[in-house]
């Protein structure tokens, strides 16, 4: 009965595959289809979830636990936040930063596809000992786990785990810079702009009176021009500041219109009830 339970599917976990599949296969071309950064980040975080469902649902509770924490809590979540605080646009994927890139990227999903339907041929067509058997050995499925990756699998995962941190101390050595001279402290930044009769108080923030407040979007002031005081320089000296003032000025510009012809209207009602009172 055990070996017949593992090859059949009742009806509850068939209507959960096709439901939660067609969700996570739309999720997945959403990723790569979407305009905005934004939404693939969104739908790729969804189409993680319910791979987390399926793990939880076929009995691997610690894969689908991690699932959720790990990359869709954390990993994803970083993705999101850094997305929309540097305010990437559509613009942006219609250049190469890499010469060649989207046909190794072509290339890249060939092989994983060869790879994908191959495994699951394999796994069609061999037998199988089912979960239950495959946690029954070791004790449970977190013990299971823990001992295929402590024994047959412990040098790849130490190895993945070097690489890792290789990356991490890599990563830190390329943002580091240096510093040849002493720190200055605030007051002596305070009296250097006074000197210098630069601009004293905080600088504004990005955004300000603008549509929305990422980095790359200058501030506008009241009459609607940019102010390049809420960029930074980095982003100024790459061609990064995406310019609105031309959008601001003609809102400004149909506000004002508006503003006097409501104005006008307001003046000739008065006028027509001093009028109606003489």
């Amino acid at each position: 009965m055990s070996a017949l339970a593992a090859y059949t599917t009742s009806t509850g976990e068939a209507f959960q595959f096709w439901v939660l599949g067609t969700v996570a296969v739309i999720g997945a071309l959403c990723t790569i289809l979407m305009k905005k950064a934004v939404h693939s980040a969104l739908c790729l975080a969804g189409t993680m979830i319910v791979l987390a469902v399926f793990y939880l649902a076929n009995g691997a509770y610690f894969l689908g636990i991690v699932q959720i924490v790990v990359y869709t809590g954390a990993i994803m979540m970083l993705f999101l936040f850094v997305v929309m605080l540097v305010g990437v646009t559509a613009a942006d994927s219609l250049k190469e930063t890499i010469k060649g890139q989207r046909w190794w990227a072509a290339a890249c999903g060939l092989g994983f596809g060869v790879l994908l339907f191959a495994g699951i041929g394999n796994a069609a067509l061999t037998e199988f000992a089912g979960l239950g058997a495959a946690n029954a050995a070791h004790g449970g499925n977190v013990e299971g786990l823990a001992a295929l990756i402590f024994t047959k699998y412990v040098f790849a995962f130490e190895i993945t785990g070097a690489l890792l941190i290789t990356a991490s101390v890599g990563a830190m050595l390329l943002t580091h810079r240096e510093r040849t001279e002493r720190a200055r402290t605030q007051r002596e930044l305070a009296e250097q702009r006074v000197r210098e009769g630069k601009h004293l108080p905080p600088l504004p923030a990005p955004g300000v009176y603008a549509r929305h407040n990422a980095v790359d979007v200058p501030g506008l002031l009241p009459d609607g021009t940019p102010s390049e005081l809420t960029v930074i320089s980095t982003l100024r000296q790459r061609g990064q500041v995406r310019d609105v003032s031309g959008e601001a000025l003609a809102d400004l510009k149909a506000l004002e219109q508006r503003s006097s012809e409501r104005l006008g209207r307001d003046r000739d009602e008065a006028r027509d009830g001093e009028e109606a009172s003489r």
